[in-house]
């Protein structure tokens, strides 16, 4: 048998193994990025919130308040409420967290319970060169002071003047910060962690295909009885793929096996078919050759190789035809179905052998009609070959039985003979094309032809014999026609 190499396949399956590790990590990776995107903006919305809200009560206060701003500087004096009033700094940062600026209506920048304006509250006043706009608007905005980030509001008291008031949101991006090193930390450590635990269930799963290249090499260097294991805890997918796999090297191995066999018996039947022509045409050669170099004087001696070589000529043209019904046979031929009354053609055929050799008793159990959708030149070949081989291998005065009987829809043909019968080795060889047991008489050819008519009429063909006990062939045929396959 000729060895095949399979490619090394383990790079293949690294290959897999790795692309879908990739893509599971690259898929969780983009899951984790949605996910981390989504969270910091619904954070940064509800902490602006916050501070707006914040900004928004403040300013509320103040415009509800209806003060003048030196009302404003009195009870700021009064209360304390200029510590409030002026910039706090945040623990966090050098910058404060809120910032308050007073503007007259010009945008110049007022002192506050008698503090001087600071440098973030001059920052603050030169953002907004119309205070007024930003009051009107009474949204907070987003500013820079000192490079930081702040949420900005304005307001107008009674008298004109114009409250600034800033925010800072630097806590809210340290936050967010924070969350987003958590989430990317978190992030990764699930990557790693989805990394080795596919690699490890891909491996796992990826074992069923491993057994299949392995299986696969060896069946390529010639073991065909191998086949793929089945794993532990199959996937229904692989599990499928490994038995239409084991059914499709059962049939490999088969159509092996029986073109093996196939080409045995071609073989055989060549050098058998070579060996069958050559006796007769050898013969025919030898008489030619005596009568060329005159030899043969006598009339008796030509008369007796005259009749040699037409003998040997009639041989070789039989021998001729049945390798032709052979070849037709092995080529599937379209047979001529109708119904043909099997019980008269048994009758005749009997009737044939009794004609034949008068001393053989012939018993016949085909009584009545019995039709069957047959080819009856076919059925008629079958009965003439099967009485020759009875007529060939056994004495003339043996006894002979033809049955024919209708059993769950199929007839069974039954010719049984009393003769030395077989024995077990020659019984399995006894359709093979050119066997004769015991070296006996006759082609070989006439129950390898019986099979192969039986077989073209969908039926079987069998033997039951003992050395002996005699020989009974029985062929079994559908009542109905056949469908080609």
């Amino acid at each position: 048998m000729r060895k095949f190499h399979l490619p090394n396949c383990e790079r293949g399956v690294d290959s897999l193994r790795a692309k879908l590790t990739l893509a599971n990590v690259a898929l969780l990776a983009l899951g984790i990025v949605m996910a981390t995107a989504v969270s910091l903006i619904g954070m940064r919305h509800y902490l602006l919130a916050q501070v707006d809200t914040e900004l928004t009560k403040s300013r509320d206060s103040l415009s509800g308040s209806q003060l003048t701003m030196e009302q404003l500087n009195m009870l700021s004096t009064l209360s304390g409420i200029g510590d409030q009033l002026m910039p706090q700094r945040s623990a966090t940062s050098s910058n404060p967290d809120k910032v308050f600026a007073a503007v007259d209506s010009r945008g110049k920048v007022l002192t506050i319970a008698g503090f001087a304006p600071t440098a973030d509250q001059r920052a603050l006043a030169a953002l907004f060169s119309d205070p007024a706009a930003l009051a009107a608007d009474g949204t907070p905005r987003d500013i820079s002071l000192s490079d930081d980030p702040y949420r900005a509001i304005g307001t107008r008291l009674a008298d004109g003047t114009y409250i600034l008031i800033a925010a800072s949101t630097g806590g809210l991006h340290h936050a967010m910060a924070k969350a987003l090193k958590l989430d990317l930390a978190f992030g990764s450590l699930l990557l790693v962690l989805l990394a080795a635990l596919t690699m490890v269930s891909v491996r796992r799963r990826m074992l069923p295909l491993e057994d299949m290249v392995e299986t696969s090499t060896a069946i390529a260097e010639g073991d065909l009885t191998r086949r793929v294991p089945s794993s532990h805890h199959p996937t229904q997918e692989v599990e499928q793929l490994r038995v239409a796999l084991n059914s499709m090297l059962h049939q490999v191995e088969s159509a092996y096996r029986t073109r093996e066999r196939t080409a045995a018996q071609l073989r055989r039947f060549v050098a058998d078919a070579s060996h069958e022509l050559r006796t007769p045409l050898s013969a025919i050669r030898g008489y030619l050759q005596l009568y060329d170099k005159g030899m043969l004087t006598e009339p008796d001696e030509r008369r007796r190789a005259w009749d040699r070589m037409n003998a040997e000529a009639d041989r070789m043209g039989r021998l001729v035809d049945e390798l032709l019904t052979l070849a037709r046979l092995d080529q599937r031929p379209e047979l001529r179905f109708r119904n043909v009354d099997l019980s008269r053609l048994v009758r005749d055929a009997a009737e044939d052998l009794r004609v034949q050799q008068p001393e053989r008793p012939v018993t016949v159990g085909a009584d009545g009609s019995l039709l069957v959708r047959a080819d009856e030149s076919g059925l008629r070949q079958i009965l003439g070959n099967l009485m020759t081989n009875v007529r060939t291998h056994t004495p003339a005065d043996v006894p002979v039985r033809l049955g024919v009987e209708r059993e769950d829809g199929v007839v069974r043909l039954c010719v049984a003979d009393q003769g030395p019968g077989l024995c077990e080795d020659d019984a399995a060889r006894v359709f093979d094309r050119f066997f004769r047991a015991g070296g006996g008489a006759g082609s070989g050819l006439g129950l390898a032809i019986v099979q192969g008519v039986v077989q073209a009429h969908g039926g079987e063909v069998a033997v039951r014999t003992a050395p002996g006990e005699g020989l009974a062939v029985t062929v079994t045929l559908p009542t109905r026609t056949p469908v080609p396959s």
